[in-house]
């Protein structure tokens, strides 16, 4: 079977089911292992689908973002494994800025300090930190409805006031040549606006963003340090000479 027609195959699959493995590609272009693998990357490369472990899924949509609650309730475990080793980069006197992400809200659980400051654009994050004693300040802005994000003109701001040690971020994108993208451009201005400020940048996200392209661009990759879980060698060979990259496992 020609490349273009395996390729065609593949897409149709990718449409289809999101989610497609290489066995199944395989068994049904009558093709060799070796030669799915090299399809995937030719296809990876020109931003057709995005490669995983033991197969490849669909790209989402530029634009496409969940809201707090179904991102919330996804891949759990990664996101709590990832907090909480972001928490502990955190210092007794530091001043830290908390994104509105649901891999960032997860740090507060592990956040045990009685003299630190946390800002925040994140109306979730506001009672779990109340409730651990820590001295919080809600930026103002426009509140977006479904990442519960405060946004605009009186977010940037508001930003203004302060100055961090240390900033945990969330985004929808990780890509070597695109660096960091999230679907608002809006809410990509306030999370470069605290980069800006701050001394240190953390993103925090599961393994499930990289190679994903979203609409606004946040930063390049080598301003922040990425922490996330489980990659496969390929990938963290992608970043390593790009950023710096702390992957948590179990």
């Amino acid at each position: 079977m020609l490349t273009p027609e395996r390729h065609r195959i593949i897409m149709q699959l990718l449409k289809a089911k999101n989610v497609i493995k290489i066995n199944e590609i395989m068994e049904l272009t009558e093709s060799s292992e070796s030669t799915i693998r090299r399809d995937l990357s030719q296809l990876e490369e020109q931003k057709f689908l995005k490669r995983i472990h033991g197969g490849a899924s669909r790209l989402q949509g530029k634009l496409q973002e969940p809201s707090m609650i179904e991102k919330s309730s996804k891949n759990l475990q990664a996101k709590r494994l990832i907090a909480q080793y972001a928490a502990s980069l955190v210092d007794e006197g530091d001043s830290i800025y908390l994104d509105a992400g649901s891999t960032v809200i997860e740090m507060i659980e592990f956040l045990n300090f009685k003299d630190i400051v946390v800002v925040t654009n994140g109306l979730m994050h506001l009672k779990p930190l109340l409730d651990k004693g820590i001295s919080t300040y809600l930026i103002g802005g426009l509140a977006k409805p479904n990442t519960n994000a405060f946004i605009g003109r009186g977010a940037l701001a508001g930003l203004d006031l302060y100055r961090f040690d240390k900033c945990f971020m969330g985004v929808n994108g990780i890509h070597p040549q695109f660096g960091y993208t999230t679907p608002d451009q809006e809410e990509a201005l306030v999370k470069q606006k605290a980069m800006a400020l701050s001394r240190e940048t953390f993103v925090l996200s599961d393994n499930t963003k990289f190679a994903e392209i979203s609409f606004s661009k946040v930063a390049d990759i080598h301003e922040a340090v990425i922490i996330t879980n489980e990659l496969d060698d390929e990938t963290q060979t992608q970043y390593l000479n790009r950023t710096t990259i702390k992957v948590v496992t179990t």
